[in-house]
């Protein structure tokens, strides 16, 4: 009963592409920029599953892992893309970005499905935009409506003016009419709580991607009978499909666990989890000290997981694009994400080198499981022992 199982470090980046300079990420090193600030970062255990290989960290133990980077075919630097990429599928064009706001069509078609009217429609902070617009908003219950430089619709919404089902209804239907040019990568709620002056964000937060336009290695893996359980928003960032089972934790401690727990399972096949706080708490908010911090935090628990694997399990610890706190900006970036590879049945120190592609991760779990899989080049045979 092998099982396979990705951690995707949301957000950590090891360095620009060499393309950065298309999306104005030239000089974005999430991991690489936060050592440079935190000479005394403490990384040891992914240090030794071969990190030390990719970023400037000492390599004072033996590397345990496999290791290398990757590139990205998709052309852009969404969640979206990243994870579709990830698991195999490949989109051939940026989802759209709205730089001016959505136009007014759609949102006037928003409104009257909703019920209610809105306000903001520009690109902005999140925790900026509650609190220039959040006293207004629990005075009239108008929806905050606001984008960013990813392909996003966030509405912002206080949990004590609208219930966080209705929440969650209102962002289901803003994914229903956001088609065609409209497409964007996710529709995101983004629940607050507090008062004018003391608004937070909760962890409430739900994502609502669209269906993948293709198949992935979930789909292929659950029709050929396996297991395929979503830890965190892997639900969200799939739509569900090709999931049969899912714990939507909200934080990198509980995904972490939940992981753990899903190892300890008795089933075949694919446990996929992301890891949230990296993007969401710290790079977006360009706070260098916290991701630091979560990154030692990570690093502490990733025992658990090594612990718990059994004879025939692999697990994988990659990301989905970067952003990199260390820079004037606030969005994605445009990085290499690294490959960690773990396992009993894994060569110690294998350099799969630089990859094309995020899919090759989908390619070699085809490869691990017998499964067809024709999108990547696998790494399965570079890995292995034997």
């Amino acid at each position: 009963m092998a099982k396979f199982i990705i951690v995707v470090m949301d957000s950590v980046g090891i360095g620009e592409l060499p393309d950065a300079d298309e999306y104005g990420d030239v000089g974005s090193n999430t991991v690489g920029n936060i050592i440079k600030q935190f000479g005394d970062i403490s990384l040891g255990t992914l240090s030794r599953l071969g990190l030390c290989k990719l970023v400037d960290l000492l390599c004072g133990d033996e590397v345990i892992g496999a290791y290398g980077k990757s590139a990205e075919l998709f052309p852009g630097k969404d969640t979206t893309g990243g994870h579709f990429e990830i698991a195999g599928l490949v989109l051939d064009k940026p989802l759209p970005i709205f730089p001016d706001g959505f136009p007014e069509s759609f949102l006037e078609e928003f409104r009257q499905a909703v019920g209610r009217k809105t306000m903001g429609n520009y690109p902005a902070s999140g925790t900026e935009i509650i609190e220039e617009l959040g006293k207004k908003h629990v005075d009239t219950g108008d929806l905050i409506v606001y984008t960013s430089a990813d392909s996003v619709l966030q509405i912002a919404m206080h949990e004590d003016v609208i219930p966080i089902e209705e929440q969650y209804e209102i962002c289901k239907i803003a994914r229903r009419l956001m088609i065609g040019d409209l497409a964007v990568g996710r529709v995101i709620c983004r629940p607050f709580v507090g008062e004018e002056g003391r608004f937070t964000r909760t962890k409430n937060r739900r994502d609502y991607s669209f269906e993948p336009p293709g198949e992935t290695i979930l789909t292929a893996l659950k029709g050929a009978g396996r297991q395929v359980a979503g830890v965190g928003k892997i639900e969200d960032i799939f739509a569900n499909v090709g999931l049969t089972k899912s714990n939507h934790t909200t934080d990198n401690d509980s995904t972490i666990t939940a992981t753990i727990d899903y190892i300890k399972q008795d089933f075949d096949g694919l446990v996929f989890a992301n890891l949230i706080d990296f993007d969401m708490l710290y790079g977006h908010r360009n706070n260098v000290l916290g991701y630091k911090e979560a990154l030692e935090a990570l690093d502490k628990r990733i025992p658990e997981i090594l612990e718990v694997l059994s004879e025939d399990d692999v697990v994988l610890f990659t990301a989905d694009h970067g952003c990199d706190p260390t820079t004037i900006s606030t969005d994605h970036s445009r990085e290499y994400v690294p490959i960690l590879v773990y396992g009993n049945s894994i060569t110690a120190g294998a350099d799969i080198g630089i990859r094309k592609s995020f899919s090759d991760i989908a390619a070699t779990i085809g490869d691990f499981f017998g499964v067809a899989w024709n999108t990547g080049d696998s790494f399965y045979k570079q890995i292995m022992r034997g």
